[in-house]
């Protein structure tokens, strides 16, 4: 078509003189997303994002020296960084980058425990440890990021309620089932069952990233507070073991659970477009309240394009907005979709120790061996 019109041109020979007064102007290549950038912004100031996967304590492990609050390049996430993004609170993930069971596990996390403590005491002017709901919001009102410790690994209990009583006490908020003889491919065995009604007891939220279909099922049906995935996006958009296939999605949705789509590029694909398209497609098939964001920074993943670090996030959501999300529906997606879950957390723990003593149940016990 293109040498069509160059032909008819060099035919007729037509001059700039001879051009007709009304023909349009050269139009500039139109960026729909950017022209919703302010909007984002705007959307975002008044409900920020709530992340649900960062690799951070780990990445910190390995810098001689850091500075979150002047920045740092060496790493995606720095409190400069998640203030141009709008990022409010952030989860930090105690996983471990390699397969250690036992207490190999428990030892490793709590050593990352104790790093996040270290980090954090040192930028009191950036980031606040949280470990409720509220104590989100006070955060924000302070102009701090609130660092929400978990997600941890399932092995890092060693089988022991004890243990999870622990690191609750030390401000655990999530956990992992998945990996562990009690959380497999056969599903929750008793013992499972009984740490899930113990983390509902004590207010710490399951997460099931990477969990069998099995036992995701049935955590999600026992729980009796919303289940997340934290690190999931739509197995039908994109067949990675780790997203979750739409019956599980449903389920999930009808739980009032949270899947949180990772910002990677091997589970939603390399275009920011392929991330809105995930988003759009767990919105439709669990739910509005059943969508959120897990930026998974720092944990040595690619990223989409235009999402390279933690300021990117008004420009997904320019494009959620080009596309004609509700504000209101962004809201949840951003924010009120996890304090829901904390708060709900909370409330249920609270109602919970009134009627519930905390277990003593061990492995030896339920599973006779």
């Amino acid at each position: 078509m293109a040498d069509l019109q160059d032909d008819i041109h060099t035919t007729t020979e037509v001059g700039a003189d001879d051009a007709l007064p009304d023909d349009p102007p050269p139009e500039a290549p139109y960026a729909p997303a950017d022209a919703d950038l302010p909007r984002a912004h705007a959307l975002l100031a008044a409900h920020p994002v709530a992340d649900g996967y960062s690799g951070l304590p780990w990445a910190l492990r390995h810098l001689s020296w850091s500075d979150l609050e002047l920045g740092e390049a060496a790493i995606d996430t720095d409190v400069p960084r998640m203030r141009e993004g709008h990022v409010a609170a952030l989860f930090w993930s105690l996983h471990l980058p390699d397969d250690r069971g036992g207490g190999h596990a428990t030892a490793a996390t709590l050593e990352q425990l104790d790093q996040v403590r270290t980090v954090i005491d040192a930028h009191p002017e950036g980031l606040r440890l949280v470990r409720t709901a509220g104590q989100i919001i006070d955060a924000r009102h302070r102009g701090r990021v609130a660092v929400v410790l978990g997600p941890a690994h399932a092995a890092a209990l060693d089988d022991s309620l004890g243990i999870l009583r622990v690191l609750h006490a030390l401000g655990l908020r999530v956990l992992t089932l998945a990996g562990t003889a009690w959380a497999g491919e056969k599903g929750l065995t008793r013992f499972g069952e009984e740490v899930v009604r113990e983390m509902n007891r004590l207010g710490v939220l399951a997460d099931i990233s990477g969990a069998p279909a099995t036992t995701a099922e049935r955590v999600v049906a026992l729980s009796r507070t919303p289940v997340l995935c934290t690190r999931s996006a739509a197995r039908a958009l994109r067949p990675h073991p780790a997203n979750l296939p739409d019956d599980l999605l449903a389920r999930l949705g009808e739980a009032k659970g949270l899947c949180m789509v990772p910002l990677t590029a091997e589970q939603v694909g390399p275009t920011i477009e392929d991330v809105a398209d995930h988003l759009d497609h767990v919105r439709r098939v669990a739910g509005p309240e059943c969508v959120g964001l897990s930026g998974t920074y720092d944990s040595g993943v690619t990223h989409p394009r235009d999402l390279a670090d933690a300021s990117r996030y008004p420009h997904l959501i320019a494009e959620l907005l080009r596309r004609g999300w509700p504000e209101a529906e962004l809201a949840l997606l951003t924010w009120a979709n996890v304090q829901r879950a904390l708060r709900t957390a909370d409330f249920t723990a609270r109602a919970a120790q009134q009627r519930r003593a905390a277990s003593t149940a061990r492995i030896t016990d339920l599973e006779g061996c």
